[in-house]
């Protein structure tokens, strides 16, 4: 999955549910649910997400709804093999940004 998300040190939930393509409640319910979550909260209790909050949401996305995880499976899954899992989905995520950004040059020749 392919996020269009501009490079920021900071991203509110709006953006964040609008770029994964959910509901804000989904992203709230999420955070309650899976410790990797932990945005910060500014003075009026607004959620901050970081970069790395974005990476976590990826994977917990993909594991939930695209490769059809429960809740309960997915956090278990997070705690056994985080590291091992993670770094194999970043590069995947980074080898399909190449290719989609490849297909776009060719379309464009």
């Amino acid at each position: 999955m392919h996020i269009d998300l501009p490079e920021k040190r900071y991203y509110g939930i709006g953006e964040v549910a609008k770029a994964f393509g959910v509901n804000t409640s989904l992203i709230r319910f999420w955070e309650k649910e899976f410790d990797a979550l932990k945005p910060k909260k500014n003075a009026k209790g607004n959620r901050k997400f970081t970069p790395e909050d974005i990476k976590n949401l990826k994977f917990i996305y993909h594991l939930v709804k695209e490769r059809g995880f429960t809740l309960e499976g997915a956090k278990t899954h997070l705690k056994e093999e985080k590291k091992e899992t993670l770094n194999n989905f970043e590069i995947i995520s980074k080898l399909e940004d190449i290719k989609s950004q490849l297909v776009k040059i060719k379309n464009q020749l």
